[in-house]
């Protein structure tokens, strides 16, 4: 008989044991073996707790605590099971652990809720495999459908469809459910500002839009020993300036706005050739929709600024782009008032990073719960976070499911 977790830390390390890397990392990309095993052996654990589990169609699973009521609607809580290439062990991973944990010890000590109550493993949310991000909780909300992934492969060549259906899943059309009536996600922060102010829990009033960009300046090779400075077309020099200008930019707005060159790539990349071709990415972000579309409307006319003084060819195409989700305030309200009742410092903030909460928020009432991230370092194998900080989150969702599925 298969052995299961019986706490967080021992859950933690059970999970992370599927994909687990030889550095401390986690490498569990959408339907491959890792994957799949992590999930069955999710659901294992789910069905020995009593919970009712099923999986959707592209593979998503669900444990469900059942209402008395056979008409109750839903709250979901949970987080994503994939994760980067090498990652960290808490990143997606904590959500749904927490999720389960707080299902058996809500059902031991108090039984059947009011309201079903049903956990989630969300089967993608990194875009890690291949070029499309928040697919599991995506399908859910009715944001994607089948022909999103028509032509998408990953880096071997190989197809999502064909991956898809080769872990057991796409075979149907997708029913996007319509009892969801809360969705919550417990997460840890990914950023340093918990750790600097010091607090437990992070309330996110708003998960932050992006907008990114591919920016492509081409001008003319030539010698660099024969082509005098005032007769050039050098590409780079004025990317250069443009993400100078970039950063400038950024210090006209309030301190929530952030932007980032992720990626450059300089051609023909040789010591004494003047580059004729250089691309480079934009990724901008702000809690606020105006402002973030503000911003860039700001920097992508100073480009073509830039780009026709230097007598250059500029592209500039966006290819992606989340709105911001507010956070549900009331339900937000409910969170500050248990951390203040069980003496739990918390502390109101925004997410920087996307999260499958931020798709729900457009359906039902959403919100986001943060732990402590130590050094604010994610998306890596020294992510961590302590017993402390992970078992006071799992407490403060206790809490609050107790509130919301059994006090009525």
């Amino acid at each position: 008989m298969a052995q299961f977790p019986t706490n967080l830390n021992e859950a933690i390390e059970w999970l992370a044991s599927f994909g687990g890397e030889p550095d401390g990392g986690v490498t569990r990309t959408l339907y491959s073996q890792s994957w799949k095993d992590a999930q069955q052996n999710l659901k294992g654990w789910m069905e020995e707790a009593g919970l009712l589990t099923n999986y959707d169609c592209v593979g998503n699973l669900f444990g469900k605590l059942p209402s008395s009521n056979p008409n109750a609607q839903t709250i979901l809580i949970g987080s994503h099971v994939d994760t980067v290439k090498s990652g960290g062990k808490y990143d997606g991973a904590y959500g749904i652990i927490a999720g389960i944990l707080a299902l058996i010890q809500l059902k031991n000590q108090f039984g059947q809720p009011s309201i079903n109550l049903e956990v989630v493993s969300f089967c993608e949310e990194e875009g890690s495999r291949f070029p499309i991000a928040l697919w599991g909780s995506g399908m859910m909300t009715g944001v994607y459908s089948y022909k999103d992934i028509r032509d998408i492969r990953d880096s071997e060549g190989i197809s999502f469809e064909t991956a898809m259906m080769a872990a057991g899943f796409g075979r149907s059309e997708y029913r996007v459910r319509d009892d969801i009536q809360t969705f919550i996600e417990l997460h840890i922060e990914q950023g340093p500002t918990l750790e600097k102010v010091n607090k437990s829990i992070g309330i996110v009033k708003a998960i932050v839009g992006q907008k990114r960009f591919r920016i492509t300046v081409n001008g003319e090779s030539n010698h660099v020993g024969t082509t005098s400075m005032k007769w050039r077309r050098d590409a780079l020099h004025g990317a250069i300036n443009m993400i100078h200008d970039l950063y400038e930019g950024v210090k006209e707005y309030d301190e929530d706005l952030v932007t980032s060159v992720g990626q450059l790539f300089v051609e023909p990349n040789v010591p004494n050739v003047i580059p004729n071709h250089v691309q480079f990415t934009v990724d901008a972000r702000h809690p606020n929709e105006s402002v973030l579309s503000s911003f860039c409307q700001q920097f992508t006319s100073r480009f073509e600024t830039h780009a026709k003084k230097h007598d250059l060819d500029i592209k500039i195409e966006m290819w992606h782009e989340v709105h911001p989700a507010q956070m549900d305030r009331k339900l937000n309200e409910m969170i500050d008032s248990i951390c203040t009742g069980s003496g739990i410092a918390s502390h109101w903030m925004n997410s920087g990073a996307g999260h499958d909460a931020q798709l729900f928020a457009r359906i039902c009432p959403t919100t986001i719960l943060f732990v402590p991230s130590k050094g604010g370092i994610s998306h890596s194998p020294l992510e961590f976070t302590s017993t402390k900080d992970l078992e006071t989150g799992l407490e403060v969702l206790i809490k609050f499911l107790h509130q919301l599925a059994y006090n009525r």
